[in-house]
């Protein structure tokens, strides 16, 4: 009997492991309601569906390219439930990147998200690190048409390594994937993480913390 109910609740768990994703809808659409009276919710209200148009289901302008003009040369230009209100409930969104010559998307990671990626224009390094304890770096060079995935909840990053300025398009499984950089999280938190167990954690001199905190 006992055994029974170890196989059971094993059973239990993988099931819940493997349906961990945005729900499916219930109906065929439940577009974001941002003014809508329900505050508190895994999603977004519903709007009236009287209410819909075509243009909640639509964006239009991602073929302008971003301005790359900041630190990391590039920008990221989302397509998400808050762009397109439709995509409330479809477990579904996008991006464009665009990439400065040398320009990076630094390390991040999409808790809520696997990321498939295809490069439009340039030529790009890709990579992503597996968790603890292996923390194996799977890294790839890409070209115009080449598609990579990054796994959901993995650290991964880009990098334009052409000359000229590159384009990539990416997909979400959520429609609101969220993003953690990594450098921003540790170093610009508000308020700070504490520059001594900072120093503890990269094994370096709290000066060294303290002037990498300075730049976020």
């Amino acid at each position: 009997m006992a055994s029974n109910f170890l196989f059971f609740g094993i059973l239990i768990a993988i099931c819940s492991v493997v349906l961990a994703s945005d729900p499916s809808p219930l109906q065929d659409f439940c577009v974001a309601d941002p003014n809508g009276p329900v505050m508190f919710v895994n999603g977004h209200a519903c709007k009236d569906p009287k209410l819909v148009d075509a243009n909640d289901f639509f964006l239009s302008g991602l073929h302008l390219p971003g301005n790359t003009s900041n630190p990391v040369g590039s920008r990221v230009t989302p397509a998400n439930v808050v762009q397109i209100p439709g995509l409330n409930t479809l477990g579904i969104s996008l991006v464009r990147i665009d990439y400065a010559p040398w320009g990076i998307n630094p390390p991040h990671t999409h808790p809520r998200a696997t990321e498939i990626l295809t490069i439009i224009e340039g030529t790009l390094e890709v990579g992503f690190v597996t968790s603890n304890p292996e923390l194996r770096l799977i890294t790839k060079k890409l070209g115009k048409g080449d598609v990579f995935v990054f796994p959901m909840g993995l650290v991964h990053f880009q990098r334009n390594v052409g000359y000229t300025n590159a384009v990539a398009i990416a997909a979400l499984s959520s429609q609101n994937p969220g993003v953690i950089t990594v450098a921003n999280s540790v170093f610009g938190s508000n308020p700070a993480i504490p520059n001594d167990l900072l120093a503890k954690a990269f094994q370096v001199d709290i000066k060294t913390i303290d002037l990498i905190q300075s730049k976020f």
